[in-house]
């Protein structure tokens, strides 16, 4: 069965996370990503190992599904292999920091000049302005894109969030925008240039923040727990904010997971009420409408956790879901990685490797009836070396050694 991408070959240049998360989707989908490193690597082999001299989780979990080349860029010989590799590839993608290709020698009008059919894919901290030359990290395009200061209980700091919208929520914003250069090119022709800020991404993941910001001209957000408001969207805790309020309540036996999300919709109310002992309060007036339960939804789910709280969170996820009651427990990382739903969807697979052995990794989110992903190892460094210096540009067995033994690749 062909693959979406099948054809579609990727010069990965990226590192750590932003940008390997970006190119392991491309893989996934079926492109042929070759991830070009340094002799030494991308960092991440390195960084949080838990195996000593073995690619790091970091990196194995980023980089499935592609090959893996070396090569020096700083040398002549490197810029040669470099510029000869440029046209038989469809992306170039890379995140360094701004200006750092064009300091190679590899301007957006030199690259269209090697290969006017190449779409140039850079994620970056910021857009142009005040910001451009800042360095960027996950937190820092969190603090920056509007997740942090509205993240977090009212009286407490802001907090950063635990899903990495800065750095994967970036990748995931340019394969977008990588697909829809694919697309385009197939009526153009012609190549063009992918930019995607992280501060931008997470700013779009934050836009219903900024909705709320303008609801405030008119008012007081009768939807956030809060009892007083300023100027700005307050952190609410683990209040929507939306059209259907929901609280985490507590279950038992009481443990730092042992919680589940709650939702209260209007026909949720009865039911609700039956189940947490206050039948009663399914025909009071004082409680029986959104509008007369929303100035006072902390007493509402107070009620409903003096119920849960004597029950396990499975058993309430089965009693609320018997009534068509939206919920969902809190799962921890180590329930998430032994779910069998999560595994019979292979969203959490497990993948052999030749130097770690066998380690669990997140599977591809994008299901294509089409195109179905079997999640492949990440490469060991300089793995495919000779397919393509030898293979692909030509180079014979003695200027390859030759360019090894100098460090070139």
């Amino acid at each position: 069965m062909r693959r979406a991408l099948e054809g579609v070959r990727v010069l990965d240049m990226t590192h750590v996370q932003s940008g390997p998360s970006c190119t392991q989707i491309l893989a996934w989908l079926g492109a042929d990503v070759v991830k070009l490193e340094s002799v030494t690597g991308d960092i991440t082999r390195q960084q949080l190992r838990d195996l000593p001299d073995v690619d790091s989780l970091y990196f194995t979990m980023l980089n499935c599904n592609k090959r893996s080349i070396t090569l020096n860029m700083k040398s002549d010989e490197g810029k040669d292999l470099f510029t000869r590799m440029l046209p038989r590839f469809d992306i170039l993608a890379e995140n360094f920091g701004p200006g750092a290709v064009d300091r190679m020698g590899y301007s957006w009008e030199r690259l269209q000049e090697i290969n006017p059919r190449l779409i140039y894919a850079s994620i970056k901290g910021f857009g142009e302005g005040p910001y451009t030359h800042f360095k960027a990290y996950e937190v820092v395009a969190q603090a920056m894109g509007g997740s942090m200061s509205t993240t977090g209980f009212e009286e407490g700091p802001p907090l950063a969030t635990g899903a990495q919208v800065g750095d994967s929520g970036t990748g995931m914003h340019t394969v977008a925008g990588i697909l829809a250069a694919l697309y385009q090119r197939e009526y153009t022709g012609q190549g063009q240039r992918v930019t995607v800020a992280m501060q931008h991404a997470v700013l779009n993941l934050c836009r219903v923040k900024l909705r709320d910001q303008q609801r405030l001209a008119h008012g007081a957000l009768r939807e956030y727990p809060n009892e007083e408001f300023g100027d700005t969207v307050p952190r609410s805790g683990n209040a929507s904010g939306g059209g259907q309020p929901g609280w985490a309540v507590r279950c038992a036996p009481g443990g730092p997971n042992d919680y589940i999300y709650v939702i209260i919709q209007p026909v949720g109310w009865e039911p609700l009420c039956k189940l947490m002992g206050r039948p009663e309060l399914a025909d009071d007036p004082e409680w029986n409408t959104p509008e007369a339960r929303l100035p006072k939804l902390d007493k509402a789910f107070q009620m409903i956790e003096e119920w849960t709280i004597n029950h396990d969170k499975w058993d309430v996820l089965a009693k609320l879901n018997e009534q068509n009651i939206p919920c969902g427990p809190i799962l921890s990382t180590k329930e998430l990685i032994e779910d069998r739903s999560l595994a019979s969807n292979e969203m959490v697979v497990q993948v052999d490797h030749p130097e770690r052995g066998e380690f669990s990794t997140v599977g591809c989110p994008i299901k294509l009836s089409d195109s179905p992903v079997a999640v492949e190892r990440s490469p060991l460094l300089g793995e495919s070396n000779e397919d393509i210096y030898r293979g692909e540009l030509g180079l014979d067995e003695g200027k390859f050694a030759e360019l090894k033994a100098n460090g070139v690749i």
